[in-house]
């Protein structure tokens, strides 16, 4: 056995440092290359970092809650002697570069150690050792579900860093080759035809309002339990098991085994444990809780499964444990001000010190929209696709920015431009416990109702649980937000700098409405618009406003688009 340091990998562009969320594993353990064994936490993303090795932790530099700068030694392994890293001396280096083009996320370009100064393709496969695959964990985890080898997809283009598009490419190829139907794995971009949910989709679930005449769900981002995968998963010792930090400090603390513990929901195909499966496994119950009545994962936004009714007990469930107050802060708590939120903190104070911003408010009657959602939603559940009046709002949003392309822009402060972009890249924020997140929906235009509310439901669930990557946060042209998850109704949002606006949608629910010089109970909804008022004026802020209305007033005029 050779001992073996093996410092911190650059994790993604520009992040000189990454505070160690929860170790993985403990000295002793035998672990395997790629196997994930700490997870930390940059200005950027939640990070896991896979071991560089076969061989036994024999020592842990760093305790959780540490700063460790990139470069620096956390982790020493006993390494079988073939295993070895056969140039001591650069060994430490080496590593280092490698594991970061393992771990950064797909899009971060040349980002890792050891790839910024290669000159061209000859000079970078002559020094990617034999065998090495480039591959975040969430690909390698897909790779794994769909039975491709990843060593053979790196073969055919050494020395890149290899992507879900790249796994989902060879899975179909392998498909088409042995003729097996069963082996299609849909994908995001798959037509609206597609049938059943993607992989690992986790439901978004909406707040729900009922009345005597009409049930109305805002267009939450709010996540709940797959229904056709909540069920708790049987424990004997998994291999694998998702849990947040938060979740995993919880088993320590209990004195249990997190692969133990029956999983009530999944994510990315794999076992997700939640706090309340971890404290009813303590507890000495015989599984999890009914996915009907346990809470879903901790977040910041409000999810409402099913009905009120449902909504109310699950609030009152967690209400009578204190479960929520008991894992996240308490008053006297000092947070430190890093990681994402600082992030999340510095590009808010960047764009409202850059951008002056001018904010408009409006109302829109949305009876058809409403009706049109309740003639769809069974048929979209058909086809594994949970249908929220999101997809539509997007659709709606699209339509509006062709109609004035000054809301899709940003300026180019540099060269002194206003750049009008032809495409409609939406971003979609999140409430996570981290923070506020952006996922992106690429080329929302061409895409329709079903694919989007799949796309939304995919990427929300992956943005909550950290798993997303930085590429698909990346890109967006326009944001759209929801503070009707919580109930708001009107709000002055800031703008995700350098986009040009951003719009709010409030909480949907009935509210009087003036009809014909009548009084009448009508479902509507509250939109606010802010924008860059050195590239978008007023009046075109209101323009566009009333476009979006008419869109979502008259939803089959989305049909046209």
């Amino acid at each position: 056995m050779v001992r073996t340091e093996f410092a911190l990998p650059d994790v993604g562009e520009g992040v000189a440092e990454g505070e160690l969320v929860a170790w993985l594993v403990e000295p002793g353990d035998r672990v395997a290359e790629d196997q994930p064994i700490a997870e930390v936490e940059t200005d950027k993303a939640l990070v896991e970092i896979p071991s560089a090795y076969d061989g036994v932790v024999e020592e842990l530099r760093a305790a959780e809650g540490e700063t460790i700068p990139v470069g620096e030694t956390f982790v020493v392994f006993d390494v079988d002697e073939a295993d070895a890293p056969s140039d001591t001396g650069a060994s430490e280096s080496e590593t280092a570069g490698d594991r970061a083009d393992s771990t950064a996320p797909p899009g971060d370009g040349d980002a890792g150690t050891g790839r910024t100064d290669q000159p061209d393709q000859t000079d970078q496969d002559e020094a990617i050792p034999n065998g090495r695959v480039f591959a975040p964990p969430s690909v390698r985890r897909l790779a794994r579900e769909l039975g491709v080898d990843l060593a053979a997809v790196q073969e055919a283009d050494p020395g890149s860093r290899l992507s879900e598009r790249d796994v989902r490419d060879a899975a179909g190829e392998a498909a088409a080759t042995e003729t097996e139907s069963d082996a299609e794995t849909p994908s995001e971009s798959a037509s609206i035809g597609a049938v059943g949910p993607e992989s690992g989709t986790v439901e978004a679930e909406s707040a729900s309002i009922e009345t005597d005449a009409v049930s109305v769900e805002s267009p939450d981002l709010g996540c709940g339990s797959n229904s056709a995968e909540s069920r708790p998963q049987a424990a004997a010792g998994r291999d694998r098991t998702l849990a947040m930090p938060a979740t995993r400090r919880l088993t320590r603390e209990e004195g249990v085994d997190v692969d133990d513990v029956p999983a009530s929901e999944r994510r990315d195909g794999q076992p997700y444990v939640t706090p309340e499966d971890v404290r009813s496994y303590a507890a000495g119950s015989a599984g999890a809780p009914p996915a009907s009545s346990a809470p879903g994962p901790e977040s910041a936004v409000l999810a409402a499964e099913g009905s009120q009714a449902a909504a109310e007990t699950a609030t009152e469930s967690r209400g009578s444990t204190g479960a929520d107050q008991a894992d996240g802060p308490r008053p006297g708590d000092r947070i430190p001000y890093a990681g994402v939120r600082r992030t999340i903190g510095e590009q808010m104070a960047t764009s409202k010190y850059t951008a002056p911003h001018v904010s408009h408010h409006d109302e829109v009657e949305v009876s058809e929209l409403v009706d049109a959602r309740s003639r769809l939603k069974e048929r979209a559940e058909e086809r594994g696709v949970k249908l929220t009046y999101l997809p539509f709002a997007v659709k709606a949003v699209v339509a509006a920015l062709k109609e004035v392309p000054a809301i899709n822009g940003e300026l180019d402060e540099e060269r002194e431009e206003i750049v009008l972009h032809d495409e409609y890249n939406i971003g979609i924020a999140v409430a996570t416990d981290a923070g506020l997140m952006v996922p992106v929906i690429e080329n929302a235009d061409r895409k329709g109702l079903l694919e989007l509310a799949r796309e939304i439901d995919n990427k929300a669930a992956r943005a909550r649980d950290r798993s997303i990557g930085l590429d698909e946060l990346q890109g967006g042209t326009f944001t759209i937000t929801n503070i009707g998850a919580i109930g708001g109704e009107y709000a002055s949002p800031i703008i995700n700098h350098p986009e040009a606006g951003i719009l709010a949608l409030g909480s949907l629910k009935e509210r009087p409405w003036a009809e014909d010089g009548e009084l009448l109970a009508r479902p509507t909804l509250p939109i606010s618009m802010s924008v860059d008022h050195r590239i978008v004026d007023g009046a075109e802020a209101a323009r566009f406003t009333n476009e979006v209305k008419r869109y979502l007033n008259e939803p089959e005029l989305l049909l046209l688009e």
